[in-house]
């Protein structure tokens, strides 16, 4: 039996297509087929066909819904009851979704050990699997739920066999391909990048510089933003003709001649908008030669004041800043390894003299920075484990770094400074900053509901002045009453390459299943501000229990503990993150059928 899930979601049995019913009876299939082998219960099921107003016979169509499914797919279907769901077991069978995991995975392994012939041939047969946009005829429920991980592992894997194709040299056939990408997606730098290096490779320098042009506009319009180091590094590349031959493979930083002083750090936003309290103490800690740690929820402007911080510390570190982003365009944890090759190249090690292994780089590294004194920034890291080896061993140098764990917490000597939400003057500040003060001031009422609704979160509010600033027919009112709907207050946080969803997402994809399903129980109880004996009575737990899983949920940012001074501790769930928890996670356990 064979499932496609990438184009409209199919059938075949022996080569037979399946008659499948529609759009929900597609969904049930496709959610199924996704859980790999997990239960999906009747609510997540339910959801994901009829969104959060099912009708009142939802149940006995459900049920119907799965009993034709199992009579169109006939013996050996693999779909059975299981407690108050249905999971389906898959094995003997063949879901192109899962070989094309498969296949890109390879083919990033062999990427990342210069092995371009199979890494190209991986990648191509990977996306010789799409067929369309991935999981289509489904109901606009499951699309917008599973729909981004599809086209961001398509357009990963398009740029990825685009990076081993340009190591064979073959610049001059992908320049149509290239292009039309890019037109497509005008913000994802890598892709810019690699059509300026097929430009400047086939020797249209002028048109290679044209793009970087563009791309730097078309970020400060949309986004508000400049061009990545990664990106300027290559327009410094191909303004002086170094760039040429096939990329090394951990070629993301340009060698620098030794004695130079490394200017890393990306462009800060130029909008920067309050923090005054985080950015004194951050400020403080470095003139006292204290690294420092910035932690908070997703979306709190974490990257954001590292930088503002690190432009404005910038002359008193007089040898240079170094920077890495510790998280990939995937989501995943960098390597400590990859992020000392880019450091090294960049105090002046020449490739030849870079070690392979970990422990050789973190030594040459730290001897390197022995006698400079610089900042290094490592931004979006993941746990102390990650950030260690890249900590200068002692000296002048200080570390700055931002992430979500708590195990940050741990580097030892640092400061911590944890971001919360803006205060309403800072947030209606960063909205009129995007938006225009003028448009705003008409209707400060709007904009206080704009602001209540992005949770005071940067991000957030971010993605909502964009929109308006991109729709100067929106009176404030507008945007304001489409952020009121719980059902759609998520979509409404995305623009580009700016999803608040996307941002949310990986805090509450590293809870284990019991912290995320009281995270659910208790997002579903709407309360404002949750005290453990609240948690105890909504999760029939012991009191210390309770006030455990709030500290978890706590130390993964998805609480922020109430200021003041109480006998019970206290905490408030951001609404934004109640509206995704409790999207994630079923609450109810219906009756089996």
């Amino acid at each position: 039996m064979d499932f496609k899930l990438l184009g409209p979601v199919s059938a075949e049995i022996d080569g037979r297509p399946v008659d499948l019913d529609g759009a929900k009876q597609r969904t049930a299939l496709a959610a199924l087929l996704l859980a790999r082998g997990h239960v999906v219960t009747d609510e997540r099921l339910t959801v994901l066909l009829w969104g959060w107003q099912p009708p009142a016979t939802s149940t006995n169509q459900l049920y119907t819904y799965v009993s034709r499914l199992r009579t169109r797919l006939g013996a050996g279907h693999g779909l059975h009851r299981h407690g108050a769901g249905y999971r389906m077991d898959t094995a003997g069978a063949t879901v192109d979704w899962e070989r094309f995991r498969e296949l890109a995975d390879a083919g990033r392994a062999e990427l990342q050990a210069a092995r371009y012939p199979e890494a190209e041939r991986h990648l191509a047969d990977a996306l010789a699997l799409w067929h369309g946009p991935a999981l289509g005829d489904v109901t606009e429920h499951l699309a917008a739920a599973e729909g981004p991980q599809f086209a961001e592992a398509h357009l990963a894997t398009i740029e990825h066999h685009t990076e081993a194709a340009l190591a064979l040299g073959r610049h001059h056939e992908l320049l149509p391909a290239l292009t039309r990408h890019v037109t497509k997606h005008p913000v994802r730098e890598r892709a810019r990048g690699q059509l300026m290096t097929a430009l400047f490779r086939a020797g249209r320098q002028a048109d290679a510089l044209a793009q970087y042009e563009d791309a730097r506009r078309i970020l400060a319009e949309e986004l508000g933003i400049d061009p990545g180091p990664e990106l300027r590094a290559l327009h410094g590349e191909i303004l002086t003709g170094a760039l040429a031959g096939p990329a090394a493979p951990e070629r993301t930083a340009v060698t620098a001649a030794p004695g130079t002083r490394p200017a890393l750090l990306p462009a800060a936003p130029r909008d920067f908008t309050g923090r005054e309290p985080e950015l004194r103490l951050v400020l403080d800690a470095l003139h006292e030669d204290r690294d420092v740690t910035v932690t908070g929820a997703p979306g709190t402007g974490k990257s954001a004041l590292a930088l503002h911080t690190a432009e404005q510390a910038r002359a008193a570190f007089p040898d240079g800043q170094l920077y890495a982003d510790l998280r990939t365009p995937q989501g995943t944890p960098r390597a400590p390894r990859e992020v000392l090759g880019w450091f090294l190249r960049a105090l002046g090690a020449a490739p030849g003299q870079i070690p392979g292994g970990l422990d050789e780089r973190a030594q040459q590294y730290r001897t390197l920075l022995a006698s400079r004194r610089m900042l290094v920034l490592l931004d979006n890291a993941a746990d102390d484990a990650q950030v260690r080896p890249l900590l200068p061993g002692g000296g002048a140098t200080r570390t700055l770094v931002t992430g979500l764990r708590p195990a940050l917490a741990t580097l030892e000597g640092a400061r911590l400074v944890r971001l919360g939400p803006m205060s309403p003057a800072e947030a209606t500040r960063l909205l009129a900053s995007i938006a225009g003060t003028e448009r705003l001031a008409a209707d400060p009422e709007s904009v206080a509901r704009i602001a209540e609704y992005c949770d005071r979160l940067p991000l957030a509010l971010r993605i909502a002045a964009v929109r308006l600033a991109d729709r100067p027919h929106w009176r404030p009112a507008r945007l304001a009453d489409r952020l009121a709907d719980d059902d759609r207050r998520l979509a409404e946080l995305r623009i580009g390459s700016l999803d608040i969803t996307a941002a949310l997402r990986p805090a509450l994809e590293v809870l284990d299943g019991p912290a995320a399903q009281a995270l659910a129980v208790l997002a579903a109880a709407g309360l404002a501000v949750l005290t453990p004996a609240d948690a105890a009575a909504l999760l029939d737990l012991p009191l210390d229990d309770a006030e455990d899983v709030l500290d978890g949920l706590a130390d993964a940012r998805l609480l922020e503990p109430c200021s003041g001074v109480d006998p019970h501790a206290r905490y408030r769930l951001l609404p934004l993150v109640g509206l995704l928890g409790r999207s994630a996670v079923p609450v109810a356990r219906p009756a089996a059928a």
